[in-house]
């Protein structure tokens, strides 16, 4: 969440006025993050976080928005989209759309134990079971298609070693893709970014899950494993850490149990969310975009994540 479009506070205190949230009191520009502008946004009514998308579309962001307010009508603590006088919840801010949202409260625990852990495993859960009667449909935007192709583009970066291991893993993906056992995993809204920064607590009690603009419709799997590959490995090294593991899974099964084929697929899923990463971080390394605050993620890390993947496979 790089600050890419600068808003003025003239800017800022138009729009509040607009959504009819009050007089401006402070706006803070938030570091971390790679795909939009972001800014902590004060009222005298409140907080709020203001998005500017800059990448996705005015075609594509109601998905994203519309989802999150059915998942805050469902009862999953998610930021809930402030609409204008006319209903509509897509602004314009500096010519690009935006949204602005209610702050959560909290903090994200970036040393989660084993209670974390599974507090994310049940809410996720939930979430995917709330997200069933959403009437909207729209793909994993990074999902395989993306994947294959993004690969050539970032191959003449890499080493050989590395090449070898990214065309390897990219085919054996879509081999999984392809086969009966996959088309049998249920499916439906998942975040698909779930990770320790995108999720608040209070002490050991999760208060919410935030930047749903990597959300799209796919496996359930998909989604717990994207969670597995950060929540439950020791940073460092990208090794697995069971205790946390089975907190998640455990807590998520109490909520949704999992069917046979994603048992089966478990640990080709964890292979599939490494991918995903160090594909995007790969991109996002080598071919950047100029923004204030920019600080691009390291991609070795789900290179070593996905090495411990191949190499150490985890079953449910």
């Amino acid at each position: 969440m790089a600050v890419f479009t600068e808003v003025s506070t003239n800017e800022a205190q138009d729009l509040l006025r607009r959504l009819q949230l009050g007089e401006l009191v402070a706006l803070r520009g938030i570091e971390g993050g790679i795909e939009n502008t972001n800014y902590f946004l004060t009222s005298d009514q409140g907080e709020f976080v203001l998005t500017l998308f800059e990448r996705l579309t005015a075609e594509q962001l109601p998905f994203y928005l519309y989802l999150m307010k059915h998942l805050a009508h469902g009862g999953i603590p998610v930021p809930d989209p402030r609409a204008d006088k006319a209903g509509d919840i897509l602004h314009t801010v500096c010519g690009k759309p935006a949204a602005v949202v209610n702050k959560l409260r909290g903090k994200s625990q970036l040393a989660p134990e084993a209670v974390h852990c599974a507090a994310v495993g049940s809410m996720l859960a939930r979430m995917h079971l709330a997200g069933r009667g959403f009437d909207r449909h729209q793909p994993n935007l990074r999902g395989l298609p993306w994947w294959n192709e993004t690969v050539p583009v970032v191959l003449p970066h890499i080493d050989a070693a590395q090449s070898a291991l990214l065309r390897s893993e990219l085919a054996y993906q879509n081999h999984v893709a392809a086969s009966a056992t996959y088309a049998a995993l249920p499916r439906g809204p998942v975040h698909a970014d779930l990770f320790r920064d995108n999720v608040m607590f209070d002490g050991e009690a999760l208060t919410g899950f935030f930047d749903f603009y990597f959300a799209g419709v796919d496996t359930w799997l998909f989604d717990l494993a994207v969670c597995l590959n950060d929540w439950c490995i020791d940073l460092p090294t990208g090794t697995h850490h069971a205790e946390r593991a089975t907190a998640m899974l455990d807590a998520y099964q109490a909520v949704r149990p999992l069917t046979g084929p994603e048992r089966e697929l478990l640990p080709a899923m964890l292979r599939a969310g490494a991918l995903r990463f160090w594909i995007s971080r790969l991109w996002d390394f080598y071919l950047p975009r100029e923004a204030s605050m920019l600080k691009p993620h390291d991609p070795t890390h789900f290179e070593r994540v996905l090495r411990e993947r191949v190499a150490h496979p985890v079953h449910a």
